[in-house]
């Protein structure tokens, strides 16, 4: 596979089993709550891509894989 530039990634965190985007990277709301669940997560982890619907301003990300700090897109978002 490709190498994924890091322009396109996108940090989120995990508390208590939720994952949060700090902001999101389309509208800028602060502390998003997303849909995703462990499953997915982890297969994102195994390079298996992941759409991930953002509640705040309904746009969708889209995921090509995952580590413990980051989230590898398909477009550029910083």
């Amino acid at each position: 596979m490709k190498v994924i530039p890091f322009s396109h990634t996108w940090p989120y965190e995990k508390q208590m089993g939720d994952i949060y985007l700090s902001e999101c990277p389309f509208c800028r709301e602060e502390n998003v709550l997303t849909t995703m669940k462990q499953r997915e997560l982890q297969r994102a982890k195994e390079q298996v891509k992941q759409r991930l619907n953002l509640p705040c301003c309904l746009k969708t990300l889209v995921i090509l894989e995952a580590d413990d700090d980051y989230f590898w897109t398909s477009e550029p978002l910083r």
